[in-house]
């Protein structure tokens, strides 16, 4: 039989199906910022603890305070009822309609016989109401009406006697515990107030959070940070702050460090084939000094490359350039190759772009597919936050299994889309970088033509 730990790991990885809806359904709704749910931790809580105390406070004190004064009352309207069947007299009356009035604070009066007017409509929330009714009932127990409605200070109360009608005016207060909204309006001010606080007190910390992920967000789309960005806030924050500064320098750093690497390495090397170049100069012409200059051309070519994949554009600024004539000037480019290129562009037309290494990113997969097909589409769209280039043609493709592997550095396929005799493997490996370096990416798919689509996704 399976261990209990087993079924709640197997309970916890696969919860029942309403739990699964209801965390789906809860995810949805919740806000997503952080500002927005420290506020719900505070709120939450501020409103569940205010709900409890008002619940606690109505049903135990408001009630029993109300029960307890419809009570007095109702004792001294049967005081009142007793006194008067005992001494029916009109003189004693009258005195005893003064004693109420002055030691019980009640408007008393004796009305010949009749019949109660029709019961009022109750009202929809009134606990004077019903607890005075039920006073009435169990002390007095005579055909009684009562009117508690409205926003009048008095309540009127009538009570059939055997030969007449009691009629009796007393202060709403007497019977109903009428200070309560005071003790509401105090709780739901206060609250409002700590509200006010919580909020101003919350955005100046999550401004800092804010500043960071702009910076961070900046840095990975290749753009400059802030010149305001310095960590603020509370300790941890500014230690994230501290770090992001730190992670950013040595980044730039081990960049720098590699471009100059391979630039002496370059210059070097361009040295020795300059002398190469100068020495084949003197001998005389021959197939086999033409194969030794080709041989020149092609390192020579595979240097240029190297130094422009590992320095990346790094150092370009980024600028606002035309998207649709930059994406017009490659396809003509690539009709130049012999390729039927047709082109739309949609949205936006200015982009922020770093824009040599954009152009160099366009100009690689349009070249790239130029070179193994006769048609390609190029379809450009710039709407919302995201800027998505689809190069899509009818040559060969590249087999599904190897669509990660070309974007490696100088991995050649051997199929029908490798490189040329000429190339060195860094084509699509620097089109990732500059994509990646924008803070988007390089996918490769099936096309509808037939061929490969490469989609270009950066955000904008």
């Amino acid at each position: 039989m399976a261990s209990i730990d087993s079924i709640r790991r197997e309970y916890e990885r696969y919860p029942p199906n309403g739990l699964r809806r209801f965390t789906r359904w809860f995810t949805k709704r919740i806000p997503t910022r952080l500002y927005a749910r420290a506020l719900l931790i505070i709120i939450i809580p501020m409103v569940l603890l205010q709900s409890v105390i008002a619940f606690v406070f109505m049903e135990r004190h408001w009630q029993t305070v109300t029960q307890r004064l419809s009570m007095a009352v109702t004792r001294d309207i049967a005081a009142t009822i007793d006194l008067i069947n005992t001494f029916p007299d009109k003189t004693a009356q009258d005195e005893m309609i003064r004693i109420a009035r002055e030691r019980l604070d009640l408007s008393v009066a004796i009305e010949p016989a009749g019949d109660l007017p029709p019961p009022r409509p109750k009202p929809f929330f009134s606990i004077l109401d019903q607890t005075l009714s039920e006073e009435i009932t169990r002390q007095i127990r005579l055909p009684f009406w009562i009117d508690t409605v409205g926003n009048s200070n008095i309540v009127e109360i009538r009570i059939k006697l055997e030969n007449s009608i009691l009629r009796v005016f007393a202060k709403r207060s007497q019977a109903y515990a009428s200070n309560t909204h005071i003790f509401l309006l105090w709780m739901v001010g206060t609250s409002l107030v700590l509200l006010v606080i919580a909020i101003l007190f919350l955005r100046g910390q999550i401004r800092p959070i804010l500043h960071l992920t702009q910076a961070a967000e900046s840095f990975g789309k290749g753009q400059r940070m802030p010149d305001d960005f310095r960590p603020r806030g509370a300790d941890e924050v500014r230690r994230a702050g501290v770090a992001f500064i730190k992670m950013r320098e040595r980044i730039e750093r081990q960049i720098e460090q590699r471009t100059a690497m391979l630039s002496g390495v370059s210059h070097d090397l361009r040295t020795i084939l300059t002398r190469f170049r100068l020495q084949l100069a003197l001998v005389s012409d021959g197939p086999e000094l033409d194969a030794l200059n080709k041989d020149i051309d092609d390192m020579q070519s595979m240097l240029d490359s190297y130094l422009s994949f590992a320095r990346g554009e790094a150092e370009e600024d980024v600028g606002v350039m035309s998207l649709k004539t930059t994406v017009e000037k490659v396809a003509a480019d690539g009709r130049l190759r012999g390729a039927n290129v047709s082109v739309t562009v949609e949205g936006d037309d200015d982009i922020n772009v770093r824009p040599n290494a954009f152009d160099r990113l366009l100009t690689n997969l349009v070249s790239n597919a130029c070179r193994h097909a006769d048609e390609v589409t190029i379809h450009a769209q710039n709407r919302g936050k995201w800027l998505t280039i689809a190069i899509d043609d009818d040559g060969p493709g590249i087999p599904e299994d190897a669509r990660e592997d070309v974007f490696r550095p100088f991995y050649r396929l051997d199929e029908a889309r490798n490189q040329d005799e000429t190339g060195s493997g860094l084509g699509l490996a620097i089109v990732r970088d500059i994509a990646r370096s924008h803070g988007g990416d390089v996918t490769l798919s099936d096309s509808a033509m037939g061929g490969l689509r490469a989609q270009v996704r950066l955000p904008v």
